[in-house]
């Protein structure tokens, strides 16, 4: 195998961390060193840089707490960044020295939250498979519920009730930008009284990561007679949009606010993405489903894609020593 050089991210790397970023076959906006570091005060950065030579091969967004390291905790995904060129016995190599690296510097174990193969712009799996070489733990899957736009796909009779609710009661989406009537006066409200918990991102930081990107943070509003009765902000990438939030009134079923929203986002806006991806429907790491949430998005025709995450120990890495014939 080669030898790699593993390196702690430092600032100096910033531009060639987002150069890379860009290019990597299984990279999205969330590892730009942007999105990355809006809460870098609530992390210990522990990003690593791979090399070969004077090349960037490889790099893992990823964050420490005491003797363990995460992928990040701070992203929906993480993992093993890489070049489009890598081969799978490369790959093998780097995740072993990237353990070994990890052992020499006192990390007894890592956390590694899985990029969802939707999110791929092409074949993507050699984490996954070194992975299993050094007996990683599956500690936790997720189910996401998942549309393939690029497939015939059907919503239940119900779904298509509720549009035409909110196509008689003359609702409006507007892709207007407003963060702040939603985040304040829908959002918050509704995830307090649900859940007794805030939205990951505050106001400001949403706006903030808005105004840096752009095209890939997006936010519709629907209205009924000019007042706002729902909203979602969707993350899109390459091949995938994602409502990272979505909320509505407390009577959006009278108006079929959320249906028509997701109608329009589907039919319209987002028609031409590969994958529309609403999300998990899990609590509790898991092991627990809504199953109430999991059948209002199946019936827009999803079908279920599973995130994994797996925990390894660092000295693991001796397991790979002697894997290639």
């Amino acid at each position: 195998m080669a030898n790699f050089t593993i390196e702690l991210y430092r600032a100096e790397y910033y531009r060639q961390w987002n150069d890379f970023i860009a290019l990597a076959k299984n990279a999205t906006f969330l590892f730009h060193r942007d999105f990355m570091d809006y809460h870098k005060d609530r992390f210990d950065d522990f990003s690593l840089l791979v090399f070969d030579g004077q090349q960037l091969v490889a790099v893992m967004p990823a964050n420490r707490v005491g003797d363990r390291v995460f992928s990040h905790q701070g992203l929906t995904y993480g993992g093993l960044v890489h070049r489009e060129k890598l081969k799978l016995t490369e790959a093998i190599g780097i995740v072993q020295q990237v353990l070994e690296f990890l052992q020499s510097s006192g990390i007894q174990s890592v956390q590694v939250k899985m990029l969802p193969a939707i999110y791929h712009d092409k074949p993507a799996d050699e984490l996954a498979y070194a992975l299993f070489l050094t007996n990683a733990e599956l500690v936790r899957r997720d189910a996401l519920s998942v549309l393939d736009l690029s497939r015939p796909y059907k919503f239940s009779k119900d779904r298509k009730q509720c549009i035409r609710r909110g196509e008689t009661a003359g609702l409006e989406v507007r892709e207007d930008g407003d963060f702040k009537t939603f985040w304040n006066e829908i959002l918050i409200p509704n995830l307090e009284r649900k859940h007794q918990v805030a939205p990951v991102h505050s106001l400001a930081e949403i706006e903030k990561l808005h105004q840096s990107f752009p095209e890939n943070i997006r936010h519709f509003n629907v209205y009924h007679e000019g007042k706002l009765v729902a909203g979602t902000t969707v993350f899109v990438t390459k091949n995938v949009a994602h409502p990272q939030y979505i909320s509505g009134q407390q009577d959006k079923n009278a108006l079929g606010s959320l249906d028509f929203l997701y109608h329009y986002l589907i039919t319209d806006v987002f028609k031409d993405v590969r994958f529309f991806d609403f999300g998990i429907s899990n609590e509790q790491h898991g092991r627990k489903l809504n199953a109430g949430l999991a059948f209002w998005k199946e019936s827009f025709g999803t079908g279920t894609l599973v995130q994994d995450f797996y925990e390894v120990q660092t000295a693991n890495h001796v397991l790979l020593e002697h894997v290639l014939l």
